[in-house]
C-alpha cells in the first residue's frame, strides 16, 4: 500500500500530462472545425455573393434594359427559368455566340427555345367502360 502512495504522484503526473496531451490535441482539432466551418461557411457565402455580381455585370453587359426588365418579371414568378434563362446568356455571351445586345424579342425567342425543350406531362385517366346488360335486350 506505501509503495502504491509513492507511484501515485508519479502516476498522476503521467496521467495529468497525458490529459493535457490529449486535450490539447482535441481543442485545436474541435476548435478548429469549429472555425473552420465558420470559415468555410463565410468563404461560401462570399464566393456566392462574388458570382452572383459577376452574372448580374454580365447580364447588364449582354441585355437592353427592356430585356432585363422582362427577365426581372419572369424571375419574380418563375425564378429557376430566369436562372435557366440567365445560364444560357451567360454561356452564349462568354463563348462569344453574341454579336449584339440581347434584346426584348431575342428574349422571347430563347424563352420559347427553352419551353419547348421541357416536355410536358400529361396525365389520361381511363375510366373502366362497364357493360350495361339492359342494352343487350333491346
Amino acid at each position: 500500500h506505501k509503495l502504491r502512495k509513492m507511484d501515485d504522484p508519479e502516476l498522476e503526473a503521467i496521467r495529468q500530462r497525458r490529459l493535457a496531451e490529449l486535450q490539447s490535441k482535441q481543442r485545436p482539432a474541435g476548435a478548429g472545425n469549429g472555425e473552420s466551418q465558420a470559415q468555410s461557411q463565410a468563404q461560401a457565402a462570399d464566393k456566392q455573393r462574388e458570382n452572383e455580381e459577376r452574372r448580374g455585370l454580365i447580364l447588364a453587359q449582354v441585355l437592353d434594359p427592356s430585356a432585363r426588365e422582362r427577365l426581372a418579371r419572369i424571375a419574380l414568378v418563375k425564378p429557376e427559368k430566369a436562372r435557366q434563362i440567365e445560364d444560357s446568356i451567360i454561356r452564349a455571351a462568354q463563348t462569344g455566340q453574341l454579336s449584339q445586345k440581347v434584346d426584348e424579342p431575342h428574349l422571347i425567342q430563347m424563352l420559347e427555345q427553352i419551353s419547348e425543350k421541357q416536355t410536358k406531362t400529361t396525365v389520361t385517366i381511363r375510366r373502366k367502360i362497364y357493360d350495361d346488360d339492359d342494352d343487350d335486350l333491346n
